[in-house]
């Protein structure tokens, strides 16, 4: 602790507070303001983007005399040289249509075109510097955001595996680097900076998506993100959603969507600017049924945001969040009953039943000309319930009768983040940035498991009104300090050290029931408690050899709480080590990224994961000689991998620019290798790491204009294993083989004054194929994805 202070104020005293200048401007092109121009300063090598009033500001100048450019798609350059003596200097630049461009019409707010992108050096109050980030602008991608299908949306993220078993777009299953994809357990998921899985500590499982119609653009920070975000190896998603317009007062948007088996989506949102209150809202109600039998969905989801500018340098902000679903789950099947017939159902009587409700309020406060101030308080209150049969697949359901299994759990979490960024100069006059920040986090999970209703409906209720086979209380509570600083060296080169403070306290009280061939035989209480301390470093680097590119390099500790809330599942297929330990290890990058004239946009890069005490799944037998998964510290692993994205617009490259019409092409490669080793276990030793395809692929092609787009998705996932000892099949298809499969996706849409028309066709060439095998819900077994599906939405937006 007394390092971690005196690295605190040996940052913090290296705050200065010279007198500095700026240059602030507003930007109109046809008496209206542009917003996306491109501002540079030549003689300082700075660079930005004019916001939605058409204005800009350069800050940190020394008295003297400078350039400033100003470039817009559509209008003549303009470069205007400004002096300042001893005051600000502003300045007002009305743009001229380019006469050498011909266009129909003059676009007056520009928007970003890029489909992929990456997160500034300094974003609000967070620090990207020399970290591997991807952001994904969902205004720029045709895909079929009415189900949130994932493989269209994630398609420019490199070295994603994505479980694909639920056509609804229900929940999100994907997993970076060969990190498991349950729910998205292994990344740190917010939503506008805020914690949104059940539990962070004790089960950072996501129940809850986003509706992609409500997203703005989709940020992810890889395994660096552990010193600002928390301690998952995978690093960070952040769902940042829509805001209202602000040069609007009021905006309505609805998009209806049909689609095969029985899909609806209805989808409609307001939004404006009124005075200093910016606002935004929607609601979505989706259903669906299955291709197999014995499988719909109903799901409700609402949202609404108010952020209210109080002064030029206060703003809060409030936002609340509900989704419910009820599922019926067709269940798994085994390798034999997949490859027979894959549309067939031998669960009749399993549920889901899912609550989210999310409360968040958030201050940012200027502080001063160089310091800003961000504090996010949030509220979970939310549940899921499964009910159903979880014994072997290849064991058929007793039937309506006999009791089922149902697991019930609560979440009820608090949460509160505070970020100080403060900008600084050093000796050579370049500005550093220094984030320090702090959480506070309390959870409490309430989980309950035993035998229920022995009908076939959804009618979740315990036997006797108890649970007969365990009742717990998980409480978690994490406290975290966190400081990181960019050096500037030079304009071209900074480093970027940090380091992150934690106190984890997990416990479980409780009592559960111990079974003997299947039958209850005694009665067993917990108490345990689990307080633990430690401190994350990490370092990265970044060097622009040209304003157009750069290259990365980073490296950052990670860790990973074990469950607790996973230690009491009763699961004929699923077993856990009473005795598992927290996970530790790091993570490496180093890449090069860039732009090239604005038509050509690259990020390859190497990555290295060190897993130590890494939690998986080896494949056993009980007493009764039935195969049986065990989820225990299984070794260390060493994940090793490249990945590239290549994104290109033709025609943007061959017309310079002039043509009408966007032709974009992408690939997005990954190789990796993921190796168990440090074990004395034969079983595991040198094996490959479960969860893996050594080989992604995923390529596309987009062309349209701003009235029509048409788009070709292909994917291709190479085959990899389900379990830590490569079992290629059991008898219960719980472990086994993924086979390699490869998918094609169609969409289309075209715009025409206040409507759009789009249309998909998904898996445009009917493959058959499975992304998962689950030990439990929604399976046991095999879960076969869906085949070819269409889908038509048509928006209305005024």
């Amino acid at each position: 602790m007394r390092i971690i202070c005196i690295l605190f104020f040996c940052l913090i005293s290296v705050f200065t507070k010279a007198q500095q200048f700026e240059i602030a401007g507003k930007i109109t092109l046809l008496q209206k303001p542009v917003e996306g121009a491109t501002v540079e300063l030549k003689n300082q090598n700075k660079t930005t983007i004019s916001n939605a009033n058409g204005e800009f500001v350069f800050k940190d100048l020394s008295a003297g005399k400078y350039t400033v450019t100003i470039s817009f798609v559509g209008a003549a350059t303009v470069k205007k040289t400004v002096a300042i003596i001893d005051s600000n200097a502003q300045i007002d630049i009305t743009l001229e249509t380019d006469k050498a461009i011909q266009l129909d019409a003059v676009d007056i707010t520009k928007i970003n075109d890029k489909a992929a992108d990456k997160l500034n050096q300094v974003e609000g109050t967070a620090i990207y510097a020399g970290k591997k980030t991807e952001v994904i602008n969902l205004k720029n991608i045709n895909a079929n955001l009415a189900t949130n299908n994932a493989r269209q949306i994630y398609a420019r993220v490199a070295g994603l595996n994505i479980w694909e078993y639920d056509g609804g777009g229900l929940q999100l299953g994907i997993g970076g680097r060969g990190l498991n994809p349950s729910r998205v357990s292994n990344f740190n998921i917010r939503q506008n900076g805020y914690d949104i899985s059940a539990d962070a500590l004790g089960y950072p499982e996501s129940y809850y998506t986003p509706p992609t119609e409500a997203l703005d653009r989709i940020e992810i920070v890889r395994g660096a993100a552990s010193l600002q975000y928390g301690t998952q190896f995978g690093g960070m998603i952040n769902f940042k959603m829509k805001k209202g317009p602000t040069d609007k007062a009021f905006e309505f948007t609805s998009r209806q969507t049909l689609g095969s088996f029985g899909f609806l989506n209805s989808f409609n949102s307001i939004g404006g600017q009124v005075k200093k209150l910016n606002y935004y809202a929607f609601y979505q109600y989706k259903k669906g049924d299955s291709w197999r039998p014995n499988g719909h969905f109903d799901q409700n989801t609402a949202y609404a945001h108010l952020d209210y500018a109080f002064t030029s340098k206060l703003k809060l902000t409030a936002e609340y969040t509900h989704m419910d679903y009820l599922a019926q789950q067709p269940g798994g099947l085994t390798d034999e009953q997949f490859d027979a017939d894959a549309s067939v159902s031998v669960r009749a009587r399993n549920w889901f039943k899912v609550k989210w409700n999310l409360f968040n309020l958030s201050l940012d406060y200027q502080l001063g000309e160089h310091t800003k101030l961000n504090w996010i308080s949030y509220h979970l209150d939310a549940g899921r319930e499964a009910l159903g049969v979880l014994s072997y697949i290849n064991r058929p359901d007793p039937g309506e009768g006999t009791p089922r299994d149902m697991m019930a759990d609560k979440y009820d979490n608090y949460g509160s983040e505070l970020r100080v960024l403060h900008q600084y100069k050093l000796f050579n006059e370049q500005t550093n940035s220094l984030l320090v920040g702090a959480r506070a986090y309390k959870g409490l999970t309430f989980k309950k498991q035993g035998d229920a209703d022995t009908g076939v409906g959804p009618d979740f209720n315990f036997l006797n009104s108890q649970p007969n086979k365990s009742d717990f209380r998980f409480p978690g509570t994490n406290l975290a300090l966190f400081a990181e600083n960019i050096f500037q060296i030079t304009s071209k080169w900074s480093i970027t050290p940090g380091a992150r403070l934690e106190y984890i306290y997990t416990g479980a009280k409780g009592n559960y029931t111990q079974f003997q061939f299947g039958v209850p035989d005694l009665t067993k209480t917990d108490n345990k408690s689990n307080p633990r301390s430690f401190i994350l470093f990490g370092i990265g680097t970044s060097y622009k050899p040209h304003p157009a590119v750069e290259l990365y390099a980073n490296i950052s500790q990670n860790y990973r709480s074990i469950n607790f809330t996973d230690l009491r599942v009763q699961n004929q297929n699923a077993r856990v080590d009473s005795l598992l330990k927290d996970e530790r290890g790091y993570t490496a990058d180093g890449g090069l990224r860039g732009n090239l004239k604005d038509w050509l946009y690259y990020d390859l890069s190497i990555f290295y994961l060190k897993y130590n005490d890494r939690i998986g799944s080896v494949f056993t037998t009980d007493a009764s000689n039935m195969i049986y998964r065990l989820r225990t510290n299984v070794a260390d692993s060493r994940n090793v991998g490249f990945e590239s994205l290549v994104e290109a617009d033709l025609l943007k490259a061959f017309t310079q620019g002039a043509s009408k019409y966007k032709l974009v092409a992408y690939t997005n490669f990954s190789l990796i290798n993921a190796r168990y080793i440090n074990t004395d276990n034969t079983a595991i030793k040198d094996k490959e790491v479960e969860f893996v395809p050594p080989l992604l692929f995923r390529t596309g092609l987009s062309f349209g204009n701003k009235t029509f787009n048409a788009s070709l998705q292909y994917a291709h996932v190479a085959e990899h294993f389900s379990d830590a000892t490569n079992a290629e099949s059991t008898p219960t298809a719980v472990d086994g083989i993924v086979p390699a499969y490869q998918i094609v996706d169609f969409s289309a849409s075209y715009n025409w004054k206040w409507f759009t028309l789009s249309g998909s066709i998904n898996n445009l060439s009917n493959e058959k194929y499975f992304t998962r095998r689950a030990d439990g819900y929604p399976g046991p077994g095999i879960l076969p994805s869906d085949p070819r599906a269409y889908y038509l939405t048509l928006q209305f937006k005024l």
